[in-house]
């Protein structure tokens, strides 16, 4: 399906806040899996930037995701940093660029964009909505105008995502 068409516009979104080097947002892969393999095409999962300062590789982390997708690999890309999070930490971009190459992306545009800064207003955007709506860690999830924090704790969370996606996939269909 591609995502012009009028079945993947009216998906209901759900907007995942997450840095790439937060431990919390690893575990939470395990769900955003479960919430892909259950819903497919008809919930758009939404990768939003919050880099927090205390992680010093955070934002070039975001940078090198938004790399991966344009390069059509985001979220395979998103999950093999996560992955890692302890190497991201040690070793920083020359980490990032060596799991693209490991991916089969161009390495080489990643140290670019890394360099240029080609993807920063996004990160930027993505970290000043995210203040605006209360984000104030990761992962914090938004779906359907409701705002649900997974920093303190991933119990539960997946159940309340699809509950609401249930709902909203329910009101598209009437």
């Amino acid at each position: 399906m591609s995502e012009s068409s009028p079945e993947a516009a009216a998906a209901p979104v759900l907007d995942v806040w997450c840095e790439l080097q937060c431990p919390d947002c690893r575990t939470a892969l395990d769900d955003l899996r479960a919430l892909r393999a259950r819903y497919g095409d008809r919930l758009e999962l939404r990768l939003r930037h919050f880099p927090l300062e205390k992680h010093r590789h955070s934002f070039a982390a975001a940078q090198a995701a938004e790399e991966a997708l344009e390069q059509e690999r985001g979220w395979a890309y998103v999950e093999a940093v996560l992955g890692r999070v302890e190497e991201l930490d040690r070793r920083g971009e020359p980490f990032l660029i060596e799991v693209a190459r490991e991916l089969g992306l161009d390495a080489e545009e990643f140290d670019t964009a890394l360099i240029d800064g080609r993807h920063i207003l996004i990160v930027d955007a993505d970290h000043a909505e995210g203040k605006a709506i209360g984000v104030t860690g990761t992962p914090t999830y938004v779906i359907g105008g409701e705002r649900l924090d997974g920093g303190k704790s991933q119990e539960g969370l997946r159940e309340r995502i699809e509950e609401i996606a249930d709902r909203l996939l329910a009101a598209r269909e009437d």
